[in-house]
């Protein structure tokens, strides 16, 4: 099934060149069906990259799905035009009315700031809360994940000594694999690209989480609470072949020092195309997240998301 976009929006001529499947609103409005309504807080620099790139994580899945994109309004964009804001994102007023089955809060490029010097952190914070009960299922992506367990459980986060950069293995952390992680291989990998990291210790102090996925060499990789509501991901299965190598040569060009991204050329060698070593994996991330979390819990009735926001632990074997 397809998911469902905007009319006309860009990243649409570069999914269907991949072959998948997307609607526009006006096709869509025809059919006599409740799509999944997901909304997506896009925190990164440029914007029409990271719809891309989510946009295809999430297609790979029988469901048919709304597309909403949501924007910071207290902060302004210096790598996306104006037109594009306007025509394709509304604002956490234009949609705070509203309710969603599944929410997607992006990373952003101020990890290495205290979250209260943020210049958008309160509108953030206001979001966050919002989606306690606008929302029923909601994944926080890399510094949207810090984020969250700061202002949610009041996990802080540690600057590292060296980037956290490249593709590195994971592993679950439980013998049976719950339900986020069903299909996946004992071993799989994952990009990274941070500065910051979560320590295990703080995590396992919260009765109310659980640490999902774990790196020998970059830690903390999947937290959840207990209910299936939210879900804390460090690392970016979202990211497509050339994302780190594009970081890496916007580095070097800049004079800022950077090491060659782990395990991710070719013979770790950056003039070879990079291995794309993390896509199979992305896609049953975000499938499972999509079927069992979200398609599988939430109501028909989407308002009456305020009466079940705690209700129920979801047994998640």
């Amino acid at each position: 099934m397809p998911i469902r976009i905007a009319n006309n929006l860009p990243a649409r001529h570069v999914l269907e060149s991949e072959g998948i499947f997307v609607m526009e609103e006006t096709r869509a409005l025809s059919q006599d069906i409740r799509p999944l309504s997901i909304v997506i807080l896009n925190l990164m620099p440029n914007k029409e990259v990271t719809e891309t790139q989510l946009l295809r994580t999430l297609s790979n899945t029988p469901i048919q799905i709304d597309i909403e994109l949501m924007r910071i309004s207290t902060h302004e964009s210096k790598h996306t035009s104006k037109e594009h804001l306007i025509k394709y994102y509304e604002t956490f007023d234009a949609v705070k009315d509203r309710y969603f089955d599944g929410m997607i809060i992006t990373g952003a490029p101020v990890e290495q700031l205290p979250y209260e010097q943020v210049d958008y952190w309160d509108e953030l914070c206001a979001i966050m809360e919002w989606s306690k009960t606008h929302v029923y299922s909601t994944m926080h992506i890399c510094w949207g994940a810090m984020a969250g367990l700061y202002y949610h459980y009041g996990i802080p986060k540690y600057d590292l000594q060296e980037k956290c950069f490249g593709v590195f293995k994971h592993y679950m952390t439980y013998s049976r694999p719950v339900k986020l992680f069903r299909g996946f291989n004992d071993v799989f990998y994952v990009p990274h690209s941070r500065h910051t990291e979560l320590k295990r210790e703080d995590i396992a102090k919260v009765e109310a989480l659980r640490i999902l996925s774990e790196s020998p060499e970059c830690g903390v990789y999947a937290v959840s609470d207990k209910k299936g509501r939210q879900f804390f991901i460090t690392g970016h299965s979202e990211y497509d072949r050339y994302t780190l190598d594009s970081e890496y040569k916007r580095d070097r060009s800049q004079g800022i020092p950077i090491n060659i991204p782990v395990n991710y050329y070719e013979d770790n060698d950056p003039s070879k195309e990079p291995v794309m070593l993390w896509r199979a994996s992305a896609t049953l991330l975000f499938t499972n997240w999509l079927n069992y979390y979200v398609y599988q819990e939430t109501p028909f009735d989407l308002s009456l998301l305020n009466n079940i926001s705690n209700k129920v632990d979801l047994e998640d074997t």
